[in-house]
Order: structure tokens, then sequence, then C-alpha cells
């Protein structure tokens, strides 16, 4: 089978032409003072300050799915941005080794015909407007290549005279075993072979809003007899096409929905059968709407195809279905059009765009520091991941990613190279807006490569310094009574970046809530935490950051058999940093008298170089907290670690004792809030 692990983001508005997804961020025009160039450096140098939209953009489907080492598909996002007119460079760019963002600027004739480039990895090949053209050839991704999108170009015209050509291979585009590919919104006619293989264990491609046309053979999937390809095909408009529309053989999941296969009467190329789904394919069709088409679905007796809300007008012949299938919304969301208005959705909107220019209102909404979340569909992101996703690499200033209330079931992540974000609720209250999901550490992953682990639980991940979050509530809601066979940490947010600042929001879990990491052992990550709630029971404040909960409330909860027993804190420091500050806070909830600790040490790994800190100052301390506060952990004794309180109030607090640490004035005067700090002042932005 192939290897997944879920990923439900995307950066598309799917089922809706690129040219209405603009303000999404995929626009393909350029932003202001970055017009396209002939020269290439002029062009990567402009672009380092304005990144155009499309440069940032990420595929959907399966080509989203993290795997093989892959997580998603991006393209050369991460490399400079290029603009070509001539095949040399072209060719250069394509098959370099870094990453690039390829501008096709013109139309580009392949030498000798058929000529197919062998482009590399972590390569975006982008047509500029409709001037990016491919004549006499294409391209070429073999074993191993990965991270390549193409967009919105025309690829044509290698067709050598010969309708069902044997002696010529000259697609627009063919993979023999690579994986992580996106292939959007071209043009792809009248080649000498087929327009698109996807061949020999190639995996992880989305193929979406493509013009696939005048040929005899128009995509073939398959040449393999392993079970691996995974695979989706959504909203292609294929016409005047003979066969293979596409046959799929032996892909483990082929995810076809919103397609229109179109058969003009009247012409001289007649179809001989649309979707097949061959030997052991997997195949779920969807809301596709086949006109004139013969023989329209079709399977082997030993494949599946299960299909819903299809529309067949003027077929004839075999139109099959049968077998079992896959839920394709185990990998990923999506959103299926009407199957109605699928014809007319395709004619306006599959293949290349135009460039939309630099006074438009979508290339203004792609520029802005402000992008909107909504459910409804009113704001230019239907998820929060979609939002961050079009955050350009590198960004160097604010990007508010404003989120209206509703409760988004999804996983997100900040990546270490998009810092200056902020996710912000716009509800009234923090509970408004509801970022909640429900992996554990042994929740098994899709792919069947194992589990989560504590870290890889988070609903909400952040690895980019100069986060910030505020007005909603992050939440991990996996029940641990109902799964009491896998390991149960199960981490609501987890934070290893520097400079986080968690501003007026709620926290919930029940093991594990709170993940304040580091980068890297040796790496500084500073996180402050106010008027906010934190909501656990074992452990549920902990890592290696240097974290400051302050004027905040820290919820104690029961365990999930309704015992009372738990730790706040359960801190890894590194020796010489600062580990967790509880300052100016309020420390209950709803749970038995003495029954939990305030904290113990968590020596990662067995790490005896670690010297874990915790300090509880000028808090509010419910009876629910122990009169000896502090216990060991794994062998290892709090003792000889740095526990310690100053001036707490409330039924849960008590004089100082060998079992009760408190700090003297002198020493609280280096345990202030600014001392954890340093040289940063967290504000609003």
């Amino acid at each position: 089978m192939a290897q997944h692990r879920r990923r439900r983001t995307t950066a598309l508005a799917l089922g809706v032409p690129l040219v209405l997804t603009a303000a999404g961020g995929l626009a393909y025009g350029f932003l202001p003072g970055s017009q396209p160039e002939a020269s290439a450096a002029t062009t990567a140098a402009t672009a380092a300050t304005a990144a155009p939209a499309w440069a940032t953009a990420t595929a959907d489907g399966f080509a989203s799915v993290d795997a093989l080492g892959q997580n998603g598909t991006y393209g050369g996002r991460d490399g400079r941005i290029v603009t070509v007119k001539t095949l040399a460079d072209l060719e250069k760019y394509a098959t370099a080794a870094e990453p690039y963002v390829i501008v096709v600027a013109a139309t580009i004739t392949m030498d000798p015909v058929g000529k197919e480039i062998k482009v590399q990895s972590n390569k975006t090949i982008v047509g500029s407007g409709t001037s990016g053209q491919i004549v006499g050839g294409g391209f070429f991704l073999g074993a191993g290549v990965h991270n390549v999108i193409i967009r919105n170009l025309t690829i044509r015209d290698a067709y050598q005279g010969v309708w069902n050509d044997k002696e010529h291979d000259f697609d627009a585009i063919q993979m023999d075993g690579a994986h992580h590919v996106w292939i959007d919104h071209n043009d792809l006619r009248h080649m000498a072979d087929g327009l698109i293989d996807v061949r020999k264990d190639s995996t992880y491609v989305t193929v979406s809003w493509n013009k696939l046309s005048q040929d005899n053979k128009a995509f073939g999937i398959g040449w393999t007899e392993n079970v691996v390809t995974d695979i989706t095909i959504h909203h292609n408009w294929v016409r005047e096409t003979e066969q293979r529309n596409p046959s799929t053989d032996n892909a483990a999941h082929a995810h076809l929905y919103n397609n229109f296969l179109e058969d003009v009467a009247g012409t001289d190329i007649n179809s001989s059968y649309g979707n097949y789904s061959r030997g052991a394919t997997r195949m779920v069709l969807e809301n596709s709407y086949f006109q004139g088409f013969k023989n329209p679905v079709i399977k082997d007796s030993t494949a599946s195809i299960v299909q819903k809300g299809n529309t067949f007008v003027g077929t004839s012949g075999r139109n099959e279905s049968g077998g079992t299938a896959f839920d394709p919304k185990t990998y990923y969301t999506y959103t299926l059009d009407k199957t109605a208005d699928v014809p007319a959705l395709l004619k306006s909107g599959a293949g290349p765009r135009s460039s939309i220019g630099t006074t438009t209102a979508a290339t203004t909404k792609a520029a802005a520091t402000t992008l909107t979340v909504a459910k409804d569909g009113s704001g230019q992101y239907a998820t929060v991941q979609a939002a961050v996703n079009a955050v350009p690499a590198g960004n160097s200033s604010r990007v508010v990613i404003s989120v209206k209330p509703g409760t988004y079931r999804e996983l997100v992540k900040v990546p270490s190279n998009k810092p200056h974000v902020t996710i912000q609720g716009t509800g009234s209250s923090r509970g408004d807006t509801v970022i909640v999901y429900n992996n554990a550490s042994g929740t098994p992953k899709p792919d069947g490569s194992g589990t989560y682990g504590t870290g890889g639980s988070a609903t909400v991940a952040v690895e980019a310094d100069d986060f910030q979050a505020r007005n909603l509530t992050i939440s991990n809601d996996f029940d641990e009574a109902s799964h009491q066979d896998i390991a149960n940490q199960a981490v609501a947010l987890r934070t290893a970046a520097d400079k986080v600042f968690l501003d007026g929001v709620i926290v919930s879990g029940d093991q594990d809530t709170l993940l304040v990491d580091t980068a890297a052992k040796d790496k500084l990550g500073r996180v402050y935490m106010k008027n906010s709630y934190v909501v656990g029971n074992v452990d549920f404040i902990f890592g290696r950051a240097t974290a400051v909960i302050d004027k905040s409330v820290i919820t104690l909860k029961k365990r999930w058999n309704g015992t009372s027993a738990g730790y706040v804190t359960a801190p890894s420091t590194a020796a010489n940093r600062k580990g967790i500050l509880i300052a100016n806070s309020t420390v209950n909830g709803d749970v038995s008298s003495a029954s939990f600790y305030l904290g113990r040490p968590w020596h990662a790994g067995g790490d005896a170089t670690l010297d874990p800190q915790t300090t509880v100052r000028n808090t509010s301390l419910s009876a629910a907290i122990k009169s000896t506060p502090w216990t060991d952990m794994s062998g290892f004794s709090w003792k000889d670690d740095r526990f310690a309180e100053y001036k707490n109030t409330g039924a849960g607090s008590g004089t100082a004792s060998s079992d009760r640490p408190q700090l003297t004035d002198a020493q609280a005067t280096g345990q202030e809030v600014a001392d954890w700090l340093g040289d940063w002042t967290p504000s609003a932005s």
C-alpha cells in the first residue's frame, strides 16, 4: 500500500476556477514592482521583496499528503523566481539541483522535436499569463523526482502525422517513479503519444483544472505490477480524445471528481472509452459529467469503481461500477461542485489563465497583510491551513490570518520558513473560534508507518518565530476512554520557535496539552502566554522552552475515568536556561483536594545534563494542589533540579519547607517575567 500521512489542507478553493480564486493565493499576475523581466537575475532579485502569490501555492488532493519524506507539494517556493524565454534557460533551471520558481514568458520550441526536459525536484514551472507555451515536446520526471508543480502552460504539437503513433513517445508530461507532483490549469493537446503519463509507481499526484484535447491517448496511469499509485484527478475538461481518459492500472487509490468528458459529434475523433479502472485499481468517481462518450465508465473484473452523483448525457455502451473503494476524506479534504454545473464551470475555468495584472482587487488581496478564513465560504480560505499555505516563505512582515467564528476540525502547521504570522479569531470570545483535532501519540498513521508520537499529535504546530495567536481555542479532543489501548498523550498546541505570543486563547486537552519546545536543544525558544486558559491533567504544560504563563487560568481536569490525579508542569529545561514560569495567575478546577502536583522533572530521553525548572509565583492555588507540590519522574529527583514558589496564595499554598522551596525576596528579583523574556517585549501586532 502507498505510504500516507493525513493532510487536510489546501491552498486551492476547491471547485472554483482559478480566475475566481486569485484572492486566495492563486493569481497569475505580478505584484506591483515585480513585472516579468527577461533577465533572470533581475527577476529573482525583485521577487525577493514581492513574490507573486502563485509562487507559494501548494497542491490539494493526494499531492498534498505528507509521505515519503515530503510534506505536501509546494514546488520551488523556497527558491528564486526566474523568468525564461528560451529553451536553454528553461532547461538550465528545470534541471538544476536547487529549487526554482520558473516563469515561462514566451513560446518555447523544443529542439529536437519530442524533447522532454528532465525536471529535477523542488520546481514550480508556471506560465506567465497565456504566453507560456511549450511546442513540440514536454517534461519528464524520473525516478525519485519529487515536489514539482507544472501550472498555467500550454504544451502542444509534437504530433508526427500518425494517429495511433507507435514509433514516438512524445508526451506533454511523463512521470516514471516520481512523487508529489501537481499538474494544474494547463492546456495539453496534439502530442505524438499521450498527454499525461503517470507510470512506474509514480504517486501522490494531483491533476486539476486542465484541458486535455486533440489526442489519441489522453492520460495513462500505471505500467507497474505494484499497487502503490495514489492520484487525485479533478476539474479537468477532456474532449476529442479517443482513449485513456484516463486509463488507470493498479492504482491503490484513484479519486476522480468533477471532471467533464466530452465527445463532440461529427468530428474526426471518436471516443472508445472514458474512465477505465484496470488491474487492482480502487477508484472513487464522483460528480463527473459525461457527454457523448462511448463506454463512459468501464472496469476489469479485478478492479473496483464506486460511482457517486455522475451524469451521463448521450452516452452509450458500458457504464460499470462495483467492488469496494475508499473514503478520500481519510487523506485530505475537498469540496464537490454540483454535477450539473461542471460543463459550464470547466469551459470557463479550465486551462491557463490570463495575467491578472497589478490593479485588480484579486492582486490587492494577495498582497494584503490580512488573510480571511471562513467555513461558510465568505472568506478567502475555508481552512486555517490554506491561509498559512498562502503566506510567502521568508515573509518579512506581519501576516494576520483572521478566522471567523466556527469549529475548524483540521491540523494546522506553521513551518519555520513563515515567520511573523498571527492567527486571530474574530468572534466576541475565545470560544467562538475553535481549531480542534483528535490525534494522540499512539494514534496509527494512515500509511501504516507507525504512530504519530507525542509532538506529532499536535492539533496546531508552530515552528516559525514571531508567531502570535489570540482570541481563539486550540483543542485536542482525543477520547482517552475509548482508546486505552494506545499511548494517550495528545497535544493541542506545540511550539518550537522563539518569540511566540499567545494572547487571550484557550488551549485545551487532557494529557500533554501544551508542548512548549524549541527548534533544537541548543536553540532559544521563548513563549509568552497572557490572559489565557490552559486545561489538562497530566504534564499538560511541558517542554524545554523558556515559557511564561502570566495573568492566566490553569484549569485542572479529571482523568478519563473520573479520578483526580495529575501534574501541571513537566519541564525539560536545558542547563543554564530558564524553564517554565507561572506568574500572577490562578490554578483551579473541579477536581479532588490535594490531588495535583505543580510539577515534576522531565529528563527527556533520560538526559541527565538537563536541569528542569518551574517557578510558580504570585499565583492563587486551589485546594487541589498537594502540600508537597513537586515529585520525582523516571528516576530523576525533583530536588536535583529547579522547582520553587514565591508568595502564592489560596488553599493550596503553603509555607517553606524542604519539600516546598520558597524563593527569598532577593532570589525573586531575578525570576520576574522580564528575566524570562530577556530582550523581547511582546506586543500585539
